[in-house]
């Protein structure tokens, strides 16, 4: 496996990219067309907006992005995808290392994700989090939610807006220092 800049893909290469995001994130992306506008969009002609891919063999494994805030001084993971039936194997792990290097060579302090929780995989799904939120997030139990991953790697939660997706569906912000 090597990562790889995703503007060195090929259009099939590109393609494959944008059916993960209507495979494994639909809520995001329903269709491959809307997918395919995602990629496409992200590989626009801004420069400080990074794209890297996990290939394999020409088969893109993974990919991911970052986005530049605050005049650089904090970067968005957006999006982080793994094909299905290769999770768990470390693809993940990779690409975020490369891109919070890719972040910290940009001069960048804080990385951060958002991580919705549409599907009431957290223990914030369904909760009233206007009450005592600090308790909550000190307790807090991502279940099977990507945020579990986001922890794992050493983010912390740190913001919540309920309701963002609907009644009882919030989005979990989630950062890391990245000059520690």
């Amino acid at each position: 496996m090597e990562i790889v800049n995703m503007n060195t893909l090929n259009e099939s290469q590109r393609k494959q990219a944008a059916q993960m995001l209507s495979d494994e994130l639909p809520m995001g992306w329903p269709t491959l067309a809307e997918a395919i506008d995602e990629v496409n969009e992200l590989l626009g002609d801004d420069p400080d907006f990074v794209l890297l891919a996990a290939m394999d063999n020409g088969e893109v494994l993974g990919w991911c992005g970052m986005q530049p805030n605050y005049d650089g001084k904090v970067f968005e993971l957006h999006p982080l995808v793994v094909r299905r039936d290769r999770q768990g194997k470390g693809i993940g792990t990779a690409l975020l290392n490369a891109i919070e290097a890719a972040a910290r060579e940009k001069g960048g302090l804080t990385f951060w994700a958002g991580a919705d929780d549409e599907s009431g995989e957290t223990s914030f799904a369904n909760a009233d989090l206007y009450d005592d939120l600090p308790k909550r997030i000190r307790e807090f139990e991502p279940g099977t939610h990507q945020s579990a991953f986001y922890l794992k790697h050493g983010f912390k939660i740190v913001g919540v807006i309920p309701d963002a997706n609907g009644k009882g569906k919030p989005d979990i912000f989630l950062a890391k220092s990245l000059s520690k």
